[in-house]
């Protein structure tokens, strides 16, 4: 009997959109009626509530993310699959850390170039 469980995939978190102007960014994500929850027009990463999941706004300067932004998804267990990919040959940008914004992640690029973010938040 296998005592270790194979991580799974809960939820799709968020989406990380680059900007090139956060205050402008910002204003109009504002005007569409999202309400901000991290960050703001002077900060290098904010974050809006959609529902349940979230639309995450990050400068570009601040930063290097693969092309258009990144997918980020959350798992049962962030090093089980770090593990996972490490032993599948897949090489992840940095291993698990924990962000100031109460999550534990890591980040893999898919063949294309895609970002993808595997988290948890903190404590769950």
């Amino acid at each position: 009997m296998n005592l270790l469980t194979e991580p799974s995939f809960e939820s799709l978190s968020a989406i990380t959109l680059v900007t090139r102007d956060m205050q402008r960014a910002v204003r109009f994500y504002q005007t569409l009626g999202m309400t901000l929850l991290y960050g703001g027009p002077q900060e290098a990463f904010t974050s809006f509530a959609i529902g349940g999941a979230f639309l995450n706004l990050i400068a570009e300067a601040h930063e290097p993310v693969s092309g258009w932004g990144r997918v980020i998804i959350y798992v049962s267990d962030v090093d089980a699959l770090y593990r996972k990919l490490m032993a599948a040959g897949i090489k992840p940008s940095f291993a698990p850390r924990d962000a100031p914004w109460n999550e534990r992640y890591f980040h893999v690029s898919d063949p294309d170039g895609h970002e993808l973010s595997f988290a948890r938040p903190l404590g769950s």
